[in-house]
């Protein structure tokens, strides 16, 4: 919850801005830690989720490693404090220039998606006398139940390598003397909310574990990815990671000294954001009325992209509940943040706050329309 006094400050400050709270952010990061500590799991934050510079040097010093989809986040996490030796690069179109760097930066594994890829690490790590560590990424064709847009375990998708392919694979990589084969990969969507979804993941690495035993492979881990969703109409709640650890830990059958990995992003960040706006006007329509707010899809482009739902308030406003469609500036009619949302009655220059915006907001902004980029403000700026 956004207290008063904090409230109060925001009245001074030029919207939009993303507003982070640390101690949101501090404890997200306590719970994670806790978890993984208790079951000797290793963590990677996913980079993507937030980049935010401040956000990943509060991240690192809880001693997670970093999941990396391009060079930029390698660099940006390393400079951040992220150690190379944790970081792991995941990706379908890795570049050369990429993966040259990685491997020069001497990075903990690229997680793999096509022979092809792999050929390319192997002839770049030759080039530059070194040998990767890669990691599968393998399709268990798991539906994540999610928006299909961030689904991505299923056969037909440009993500990993499907388990009839596994065959062919393998006897690649056994051909190449540059890449060594440690562990397998999954990551089968975002913002997974039933965990009967992680249980037929989980089900899935099992056989695909003995597919590999049955093959004498010495799989050193097993990255179950991320996809952990958070409850976006409860802004102030965290994301369930003891039972999300708890089934992974009753569930996958390891080998002796094999070790689990986790790839969090939107359930470390997402609860610790707000995108902070403005109301411009309030527009009269014929069966509506439209609250018309600073911030725009280009801060914010989840609802528009993905038709999300974040809980919107009315941070100075007593006045009685009224019905309101939420929406921004651009010159799309896709910019809009919620409809027909109740809310203390709205008046110009009224504070609201979009809930839930600490990951997948601020990572995506864009410049269209010629719009500035959103700043970002910290409970302990004010």
């Amino acid at each position: 919850m956004i207290s008063r006094e904090t409230i109060e400050k925001f009245r001074d400050l030029t919207t939009p801005f993303y507003y982070y709270d640390l101690e949101v952010l501090k404890r997200a990061c306590e719970i994670v830690k806790e978890g993984s500590e208790k079951y000797c799991y290793s963590v990677h934050y996913a980079v993507k989720a937030n980049p935010n510079p401040r956000i990943l040097k509060f991240i690192a010093t809880f001693g997670f490693g970093a999941d990396c989809v391009s060079w930029n986040e390698i660099e940006c996490s390393i400079k951040a404090g992220f150690k190379p030796s944790e970081i792991v690069f995941a990706g379908v179109g890795k570049t050369d220039r990429e993966i040259e760097a990685a491997l020069k930066a001497d990075i903990f594994c690229f997680n793999c998606e096509s022979i092809q890829e792999i050929e390319v690490i192997d002839s770049l790590a030759l080039k530059n006398n070194k040998q990767a560590t890669i990691a599968l990424r393998i399709n268990p064709f798991v539906d994540a139940l999610t928006h299909k847009y961030i689904t991505t375990g299923i056969e037909e998708s440009k993500f990993g390598i499907n388990a009839g392919e596994l065959e062919e694979v393998t006897k690649r990589v056994a051909e190449l003397k540059n890449v060594k084969l440690t562990g397998i990969h999954f990551h089968i969507g975002s913002q997974i909310t039933r965990m009967n979804v992680f249980r037929s993941l989980c089900a899935r690495i099992n056989e695909l574990q003995e597919w590999f035993d049955g093959r004498n492979y010495n799989l050193e881990m097993i990255n179950v990815g991320g996809g952990l969703g958070i409850d976006y109409d409860s802004p102030d709640q965290h994301a369930p990671f003891e039972e999300y650890l708890s089934l992974i830990n009753e569930l996958i059958v390891l080998n002796p000294g094999q070790k689990i990995h986790i790839e969090p992003g939107r359930s470390i960040t997402g609860q610790c954001g707000s995108l902070i706006s403005r109301v411009l006007y309030v527009k009269k329509g014929v069966n509506k009325t439209f609250a018309i707010i600073d911030a725009g899809m280009t801060d914010l482009i989840r609802p528009a992209l993905y038709n999300a739902s974040h809980k919107i308030e009315n941070l100075t406003s007593n006045g009685p509940l009224q019905r309101y469609d939420i929406v921004g500036p651009v010159c799309e009619s896709s910019d809009t943040f919620g409809k027909f949302i109740e809310l203390p009655e709205v008046k110009r220059g009224d504070l609201i706050a979009i809930r839930s915006s600490g990951a997948y907001g601020e990572s995506m902004a864009s410049r269209y329309n010629l719009r500035d980029l959103p700043r970002s403000v910290f409970s302990d700026d004010l």
